[in-house]
C-alpha cells in the first residue's frame, strides 16, 4: 500500500514539473508593457522578465536634461517587470493550485 501511493506522489511530482515547464515555456511568449511619461517612454517584457524592447519618443529627448529621460527609463523598466512578475505569478498559480508555500521561489522566474 505504501509503496503504491509512492509512486502516485512521484506520478503526481512529474505531472507537475510538465505543467510548469509548459507554462515557462508559454511565459516567454506572454508580453506586458509599462509605460511613463504619458507614454512617451515605453517598455515591453516577456513573462519571464526579460526585457525585449524600449521605445522613446524623441520629443523626450533633450540633451539638457537626460536626467528625467533617465527617471522615465527607470519606471518604464520598473512597470513592466513588475507586471512580468505578477503574469508570471498568475499562471504559476493556476498550475500549482495553491500547492507551492507561500513565499517560496521558483528558480528562473524571479518570484
Amino acid at each position: 500500500m505504501l509503496k503504491g501511493g509512492l509512486n502516485q506522489l512521484l506520478k503526481q511530482a512529474q505531472q507537475f514539473q510538465q505543467k510548469l515547464e509548459k507554462v515557462q515555456e508559454e511565459l516567454a511568449d506572454l508580453t506586458v508593457e509599462g509605460s511613463a511619461g504619458g507614454g512617451m517612454v515605453r517598455v515591453v517584457a516577456n513573462g519571464r522578465q526579460q526585457v525585449l524592447e524600449v521605445h522613446i519618443d524623441p520629443e523626450v529627448v533633450d540633451p539638457e536634461d537626460v536626467e528625467m529621460l533617465e527617471d522615465m527609463i527607470l519606471a518604464a523598466v520598473s512597470q513592466a517587470l513588475e507586471k512580468a512578475q505578477e503574469l508570471a505569478a498568475s499562471k504559476m498559480g493556476e498550475v500549482s493550485g495553491g500547492m507551492l508555500p507561500a513565499g517560496m521561489k521558483l528558480p528562473g522566474l524571479g518570484f
